[in-house]
C-alpha cells in the first residue's frame, strides 16, 4: 500500500473529506486555506482561499464539508466566519458571520440543509445552527437559521446528521455524547459519560445506523445512532484525534498521537504518529500503516471503502488506496462465509 502524499499545506491538517465518488479529496488547514485534490494521483485540482481579496478565509480552518453533487463546499474558520464556495471556479459564493470560531459543518442528505457549531468563548455559550441553503441563487443565502440550539453545560465540539436528518448527533468536551431533535431544537437522548475525555471526532457508519467517536481519553467507541447504546470499545495507548469505520470490510481506523507540545521529546514510533486499524467486531488491533511525523489530526475513508486518507500536525494528507490483499484477506479467519464469486 505505497501512500500517495499530498503537500499543499504549510501548517497542521485540521479536517479531510472524500466526495461521495471518492475521486476528490478536500483539505482544511491552520494556514487558513482548503486545498481539492485528485485522489487517483495526487494532483491538486484548487485552492479555495490563500489570496487576499478573494473572499478566503482569515485564520485556521477548522472543519470543511462537501454536498454529494461536489458543486458546493462549507467551511468554517477561527475568523468566526463560514463560507460556502462553488467547487468548480473557487469563488466564495456567500459569508456567514458570527461572534466565536465555527469548529464543525456538514451537509445533510438532501444537501439543502447544513448545521454549524460556533465554540463556547469569551461569554458566548456553544451554539448549533441549522441554516436552509439556496442551491438555485447561491449567492442569496439567508442569515437567520432554522433551528438554532444553544448548549448548556459542556460545548459541543463535533456533530453529525443522523440518517434522513431528522436529529443531530454530537460529542462535547466533557466526554458526553447527544441526540437533538432538528426541529424542536430539544435535547432528545444523551450519554454524560460516554468518554471520560474531549471527543475529537464523530463519524458514521456507511448506512447511518451507527458511529463512532475518537476521544483524548484514548478510546474509539460505536455507538447506536437511535437509542446511544455503546456497542463497541476500541482501547488505544494513546490519545485519539480521529476515527472513521470502513465500507466494505469489518475494520474501523483509528489515529492520533502524543500531544503535539511532547512530542519533540520522543521517538517516532513512542509518538505513535500510525494509522491503525482495528477490527469492528471482535474489538482488537489488526495492523498499523506508519508515514506521518506527528499526530494524526483527521481521517476519512473512501465512500466506497476502496482507500483512507489521514491528515496530520506535520502538514501531508497521506492518501492510501488498499491493496488486492486488502480485500481477499479473511477479517473472520474459520468463520468467514463463504462467497460465491
Amino acid at each position: 500500500m505505497k501512500p500517495i502524499i499530498l503537500q499543499g499545506h504549510e501548517r497542521s491538517l485540521t479536517q479531510i473529506v472524500f466526495n461521495s465518488e471518492g475521486d476528490l479529496l478536500f483539505s482544511a488547514s491552520k494556514d487558513s486555506v482548503v486545498n481539492a485534490w485528485f485522489t487517483s494521483n495526487g494532483e491538486r485540482l484548487g485552492t479555495f482561499g490563500g489570496i487576499k481579496g478573494d473572499g478566503g478565509h482569515n485564520g485556521s480552518v477548522w472543519t470543511v464539508a462537501v454536498d454529494s453533487q461536489s458543486r458546493f463546499l462549507i467551511t468554517g474558520a477561527a475568523d468566526n466566519c463560514m463560507k460556502l464556495w462553488d467547487i468548480s471556479t473557487g469563488k466564495c459564493l456567500f459569508t456567514w458571520e458570527f461572534l466565536t470560531a465555527v469548529k464543525r459543518v456538514q451537509w445533510n442528505e438532501d444537501d439543502d440543509t447544513i448545521l454549524s457549531i460556533t465554540e463556547q468563548r469569551s461569554g458566548q455559550p456553544s451554539i448549533i445552527r441549522i441554516f436552509k441553503i439556496n442551491r438555485d441563487e447561491p449567492s442569496a443565502q439567508t442569515t437567520t437559521p432554522i433551528t438554532t440550539m444553544t448548549l448548556s453545560g459542556s460545548k459541543a465540539t463535533v456533530a453529525l446528521w443522523s440518517p434522513l436528518s431528522e436529529y443531530i448527533l454530537t460529542g462535547h468536551e466533557s466526554g458526553k455524547v447527544a441526540k437533538y431533535d432538528v426541529k424542536s431544537g430539544e435535547e432528545v437522548n444523551y450519554i454524560d459519560d460516554a468518554h471520560s475525555g474531549e471527543i475529537t471526532d464523530i463519524q458514521s457508519s456507511p448506512d447511518g445506523t451507527y458511529f463512532i467517536t475518537s476521544s483524548k481519553d484514548k478510546t474509539a467507541r460505536i455507538f447506536d445512532s437511535e437509542t446511544l447504546q455503546e456497542m463497541k470499545v476500541y482501547t488505544t495507548e494513546t490519545p485519539l484525534n480521529s476515527a472513521c469505520i470502513a465500507p466494505l470490510r469489518p475494520y474501523v481506523i483509528l489515529g492520533g498521537g502524543q500531544d503535539a507540545m511532547s512530542v519533540t521529546t520522543t521517538s517516532q514510533r513512542a509518538g505513535k504518529f500510525e494509522s491503525r486499524f482495528w477490527h469492528k467486531l471482535f474489538e482488537e488491533e489488526v495492523g498499523r500503516v506508519k508515514g506521518h511525523f506527528g499526530p494524526i489530526n483527521t481521517l476519512a475513508v473512501h465512500p466506497q471503502g476502496k482507500a483512507y486518507a489521514s491528515g496530520a500536525e506535520d502538514g501531508f494528507v497521506r492518501v492510501h488506496w488498499f491493496d488486492e490483499g486488502y480485500f481477499r484477506s479473511r477479517p473472520f479467519g474459520d468463520l468467514e462465509p463463504e462467497v460465491e464469486v
